[in-house]
């Protein structure tokens, strides 16, 4: 009894952590350095953007879609990033970024609705943030986390692709295209 006993608990072992080696495998900025066209936030978040966007539901189904004008400014390392929002219901939404070259491809950001500070890496043409935002859903405000992707197409457009999750279980994802205004 005690050999089965301890041999399941080492098969148990070895199933959580290859589970948790799986976590692990997703992409990291660095995957993406030698990707061209080379992403330089200050200047493609620099006057003024447009972006269309969609949030899916964890089935995929679209549950919301929007636009955003967006404006952006810079003096040396400190951005601001105004976000305008239309949703296709009419609902209406401001955030504002207040964003920090931390240098070597790291960046902070802050906004009134985002929990603590956005922590923001870029490498290539890629930028991941991870950050947790307190959005409202009917009268209550949930907690949500974002692990938000963006990657530069071109000089006028890049895509964005975050995953909203909650207690690590995922929500539904927001797929965004940017187009810069010439």
């Amino acid at each position: 009894m005690t050999i089965s006993f301890s041999r399941g608990w080492r098969v148990a072992a070895m199933a959580i952590s290859l589970s948790l080696l799986g976590c692990a495998n997703g992409p990291v900025p660095a995957d993406y350095a030698q990707a061209q066209p080379k992403l330089d936030l200050r200047s493609y978040f620099n006057g003024e953007l447009t972006a269309h966007g969609l949030f899916t539901d964890r089935s995929g189904r679209v549950v919301k879609r929007f636009t955003v004008k967006l404006v952006g400014r810079w003096q040396g390392a400190e951005g601001v990033l105004e976000e305008d929002f239309l949703y296709s219901d009419g609902g209406r939404q401001r955030r504002v970024w207040h964003l920090t070259d931390l240098g070597g491809g790291r960046w902070r950001g802050r906004a009134d609705d985002v929990v603590g500070d956005a922590q923001g890496e870029s490498a290539g043409n890629a930028l991941n943030w991870h950050y947790t935002l307190r959005l409202p859903v009917d009268d209550k405000v949930y907690e949500v986390q974002f692990n938000d992707w963006m990657y530069l197409m071109d000089d006028r457009t890049m895509l964005n692709k975050a995953v909203m999750s909650k207690f690590g279980f995922t929500l539904g994802e927001v797929t965004l295209s940017f187009t810069k205004t010439r």
